[in-house]
């Protein structure tokens, strides 16, 4: 059986402190642990957050941002050192440039990128400068130096080696004047998934992550608003429509069949929009569900 560990990453270094640093809290008193049978690898802390934004980059605390990816990427690189899959609750998106850290000053890896949203803004186009909506382009190599080259390694992860699935705002990104995504990049947006079919679009995005030269396996990065929002309005940039808690659980499934997959991030559920923890519970079952036929 694939040995799990859950790291805490509360971090809202790239949003705004309104209760998504809560999420590890709330899926852990949920019962994740126990039922996904993992470990506590312990929590890292963000540093403290500064509402102003940094004139020289136009980002929201980039500085302490680095400084936190550096210290998940340990503490996600401690998981993988010991043969576990890393299990990481952020927080806020930005969480995703220290996972993706880890992986990077170790191979080459993939990402397939569950979200309502592409977050690929450019800081001109962001209208407050978070880094969770920009987190997917910072990963490729785009944006301002001190978080689109951590450590002197960036990209992150190539375009190439990145699907994009279930996304569904084009329409409002373009409004705001977001860079496109780059051709390279394997974007499968709701329409598209929808006329294949979860289990089919989750089969291609597999088969691209896992194509050869893409290298050691693939990082999983789940927001939380990729679903319907009649179904998950416990996140704070609400959007209608999504993918289904069954669709969902169908796309994690084939994602973690195989053992490609290498970690998994969890993002964005905002507790204090959840007050009776009801929808924590039904995100605790849909991750179990998935990791449960897993070896």
């Amino acid at each position: 059986m694939r040995k799990l560990a859950v790291v805490e990453a509360p971090s809202v270094l790239g949003l705004r402190p309104t209760g998504v640093e809560d999420l590890p809290a709330a899926l852990l008193g949920a019962g994740l642990a126990e039922g996904l049978g993992a470990r506590h690898a312990g929590r890292v802390e963000p540093p403290p957050y500064d509402p102003e934004r940094d004139p020289a980059t136009g980002l929201l605390n980039p500085g302490g941002i680095a400084a936190y990816s550096v210290a998940l990427a340990d503490a996600v690189g401690v998981v993988l050192d010991h043969g576990r899959f890393p299990v990481v609750l952020g927080g806020d998106c930005s969480v995703l440039l220290g996972t993706l850290l880890a992986l990077r000053r170790r191979d080459r890896h993939g990402l397939l990128f569950l979200d309502g949203h592409t977050d690929f803004y450019q800081p001109s186009a962001e209208p407050a400068g978070e880094v969770a909506s920009m987190e997917l382009a910072l990963a490729t190599g785009r944006g301002p130096r001190v978080l689109a080259d951590l450590e002197g390694r960036g990209p992150l992860v190539r375009d190439a080696d990145v699907v994009a699935l279930g996304f569904r705002d084009a329409e409002e990104s373009a409004g705001y004047g977001m860079q496109p995504l780059p051709p390279a990049l394997h974007a499968l947006d709701l329409h598209t998934v929808r006329a294949l079919g979860a289990a089919e679009a989750a089969r291609r995005a597999v088969r691209v992550l896992t194509a050869d030269g893409t290298g050691a396996g693939y990082w999983v990065h789940l927001d939380v608003d990729v679903l319907d929002d009649a179904v998950m309005p416990a996140v704070d940039y609400r959007q209608p429509d999504g993918l289904t808690w069954q669709e969902l659980e169908t796309v994690l499934r084939t994602a973690l069949t195989g053992g490609g997959a290498v970690g998994l991030t969890v993002a964005i559920l905002n507790p204090r929009l959840d007050p009776d923890g009801a929808l924590a519970r039904r995100l605790v079952d849909c991750l179990v569900r998935a990791f449960d036929s897993q070896g």
